[in-house]
C-alpha cells in the first residue's frame, strides 16, 4: 500500500503551506497577544494556591516527553522495520501538525477565556489595603513580571496536557497501527464482509497504552502545582487527543483496518481517487460491522 518512492514531497504542498501558517499563527499569538482577563476577588479560594517556582514537569520537558520522544520513537521504528520514504514521510509529518495545530487552537482558547488560573492571587501580588469582597481588574496588581502576571490568566485549558496528549496519543495510534491489536483479518467471503477478529495480546496493549498513561501523568502534576484545576487538563487532554487522532486517519487506515500498519499512497494527484487521499474500500480493508477507530 506504500507509494512509490520517486513520489515527490510536492504533493504534499498544501499540508505544508497549511503547518506553516499554523505555526506564524501561533508564534504571532505567543509574541503579541495577551489574554482576556477576567474579574477577581480575593476571597476566591479557587485563585488562591501558591505559586509553584520548581514544577514537576517543566514545559522544556514536555518538549521532551510529547515532542523528541515520540520523533525518536516512530523514526527507530520505521528504521527497523526497513519501511519505505513515504512511510517514513507519513509518519512525522502528520505528528508535527498534530502538534502545531494543538498549540495553536489551546493558546488560542486560553486568551479568549481568560480564565484565572489557581495561584493567580499569587502571581498578581495585590496591593495592601485592597478590599476583600469586590470585584478587582489586573490594576490591582503588583506584579512587573510581564509573564508571571499575564499568565495567570491562561488556565484554560492546559496547554501542558493538550501537547502531550497529542504527541504522546499519537505515538500510542502509531503503535497500536504497527502492533495491530485491534486488527480485523478478513476471513472466508469478501463479498459477505465476513471478518476474523484478531486481538493483539495484552502485552502490545500496554505498551501502546504506555505513551497514554505518561500523558496522563504530565497532566495531572499541571494540578499538583496548581497552575490548572481538573477541568483545565480534562478539557485540554481532549483536544490534544482528538487532534491527534483527527490528523492520525488523515494519513493512515482506521485500527481495525487489515492494513492498519501501511499508511495511505497519498493525497489526490499522488495516485489517489478523487475526493481525497488514497484510501481504500471498506471491504479492502477488511472493515464492516465493530469497526474500531
Amino acid at each position: 500500500m506504500a507509494a512509490s518512492e520517486e513520489e515527490s514531497w510536492r504533493t504534499y504542498a498544501s499540508d505544508y503551506i497549511g503547518l506553516v501558517l499554523l505555526l506564524i499563527g501561533y508564534l504571532l499569538i505567543q509574541f503579541f497577544v495577551e489574554p482576556f482577563h477576567r474579574m477577581f476577588s480575593l476571597n476566591d479560594l479557587r485563585i488562591s494556591f501558591p505559586h509553584a517556582t520548581v514544577e514537576r514537569v517543566p514545559l522544556t520537558h514536555d518538549f521532551l516527553y510529547a515532542l523528541f520522544l515520540p520523533l525518536a520513537l516512530v523514526t527507530a521504528i520505521n528504521l527497523a522495520t526497513r519501511a519505505p520514504p513515504h512511510k517514513h514521510h507519513v509518519t512525522l509529518l502528520p505528528l508535527v501538525i498534530a502538534l502545531v495545530l494543538t498549540s495553536f487552537l489551546t493558546d488560542t482558547i486560553k486568551n479568549t477565556v481568560g480564565r484565572p488560573r489557581p495561584d493567580l492571587l499569587a502571581r498578581c501580588a495585590p496591593r495592601k489595603g485592597t478590599p476583600e469582597r469586590t470585584l478587582l481588574t489586573i490594576d490591582a496588581c503588583t506584579q512587573t513580571d510581564h509573564h508571571t502576571l499575564h499568565d495567570g490568566w491562561r488556565s484554560f485549558p492546559s496547554g501542558h496536557s493538550s501537547f502531550s496528549f497529542a504527541g504522546l496519543g499519537f505515538l500510542s495510534l502509531f503503535l497500536a497501527g504497527q502492533l495491530q491489536i485491534f486488527k480485523h483479518a478478513p476471513h472466508g467471503s469478501v463479498v459477505g464482509h465476513t471478518e476474523k477478529v484478531v486481538r493483539g495480546d495484552l502485552l502490545r496493549a500496554l505498551v501502546c497504552g504506555a505513551p497514554l498513561l505518561g500523558a496522563t501523568m504530565i497532566a495531572i502534576s499541571r494540578c499538583q502545582d496548581y497552575r490548572h484545576d481538573v477541568w483545565d487538563v480534562t478539557v485540554g487532554g481532549l483536544l490534544g487527543w482528538t487532534v491527534a487522532y483527527w490528523s492520525y486517519r488523515r494519513y493512515w487506515p482506521r485500527l481495525s483496518s487489515g492494513r492498519c500498519e501501511e499508511p495511505y499512497e497519498g493525497p489526490v494527484g499522488g495516485g489517489a481517487g478523487e475526493g481525497g487521499y488514497g484510501r481504500v474500500r471498506d471491504e479492502e480493508e477488511g472493515g464492516g460491522a465493530g469497526e474500531i477507530m
